[in-house]
């Protein structure tokens, strides 16, 4: 088994049984996600693969953290991810990528996440629900952070906070790869 397939039969499995433990039916999950109803059947019967912003979605929409959604089973109170183990949710033929490298739902999902996007790339993220906040910190290049339409230059060295219930973009429109950690919070489910 391929570490995709091994991917689509954790998520299909603990999608499932998070949905059921919320005591969410699907057309509920789905109104919550914004994520079609089919489409949801298709994951938790393993016959699909969804993109890293349906995941989110459905993990938002559940009060979960994505790490929770991949994980087989809960580990023990300290988890330890070696590099290789890190869950890679993106990438680009140019050698982006988004790593997720720890996870936790202590008072709620929390996720820290290691990135490198490539001179040109982007990646752009829908609204997450009210009360989720990104941290970020660059450790090389100059990122552009686009929120609700407006740009910010963070380079190397710089951290931010912000409320990531807007529309937002990492770019890279320099000429050397960016490098940062980003740390999220999602509020428990209400």
């Amino acid at each position: 088994m391929t570490d995709l397939d091994q991917l689509t039969q954790s998520l299909a499995r603990n999608l499932k049984r998070w949905r059921n433990e919320r005591g969410f039916t699907l057309d509920i999950l789905a109104a919550r996600a914004g994520v079609s109803r089919g489409m949801i059947i298709q994951i938790e019967q393993a016959r699909t693969n969804p993109s890293v912003g349906t995941t989110v979605k459905l993990a938002d929409a559940l009060g979960v953290s994505i790490t929770t959604l991949l994980d087989y089973e809960h580990g023990p109170r300290v988890t330890f991810v070696p590099p290789e183990q890190a869950v890679r949710m993106w990438s680009t033929e140019a050698g982006s990528y988004t790593a997720l490298l720890v996870g936790t739902e202590a008072g709620g999902p929390l996720e820290m996440w290691g990135w490198r996007l490539m001179p040109g790339d982007e990646s752009a993220s829908d609204p997450h629900p009210s009360g989720t906040v990104e941290l970020i910190h660059v450790t090389a290049g100059e990122l552009t952070l686009v929120l609700g339409g407006e740009a910010h230059t963070v380079p190397a060295g710089t951290s931010a906070a912000f409320e990531a219930n807007t529309p937002h973009t990492y770019r890279n429109e320099g000429t050397a790869p960016v490098e940062m950690t980003m740390a999220v919070s999602v509020p428990p489910p209400r």
